[in-house]
């Protein structure tokens, strides 16, 4: 089992090293969403990639090998360890899913943090950074139709 500082460490290795698909999820929807995450934060012996202290959500997201060998093993032992040592629920999705289906991933994840926290009035549209015009409503923001259906 890895020591606290070489966990620390190598988080901190994985942050500089994103992924395209963790870069993608982080600067274009999580970095600035209402509810704050964190990237690449240490539970015991395993990093996930983003969570959310408010709504103890995770979201990771898995590249190839974890649907190879004892990849999907080992994710579910992290899932349930997570759970039942610190009531994280975790959301995982291929980084096939963000390249090809990114506004139903921040749909789900919005709905995944409504449905911890439905009280949570931070998931309305953050405010305009200088002072322009309110955005139209956005789906990723949990605002207006996904799909554009009205």
């Amino acid at each position: 089992m890895r020591t606290g500082e070489t966990m620390r460490l190598r988080a901190q290795e994985l942050r500089k090293n994103a992924t395209k698909e963790e870069r993608h999820l982080w600067y274009d929807f999580l970095k600035t969403f209402p509810m704050q995450f964190r990237r690449q934060v240490v539970f015991g012996p395993y990093i996930v990639d983003f969570y959310c202290a408010a709504a103890r959500l995770a979201v990771e997201l898995d590249g190839s090998q974890h649907y190879q060998g004892s990849g999907p093993d080992s994710d579910r032992s992290r899932t349930e360890y997570l759970l039942r040592e610190h009531g994280i629920s975790v959301l995982r999705f291929s980084n096939l899913d963000i390249q090809r289906n990114f506004e139903g991933v921040c749909t789900a994840i919005i709905q995944a943090l409504k449905e911890r926290d439905p009280s949570s009035a931070a998931l309305r549209a953050p405010a305009s950074p200088q002072g322009e015009a309110k955005e139209k409503p956005s789906p990723l923001r949990g605002e207006g139709a996904p799909g554009g259906g009205g």
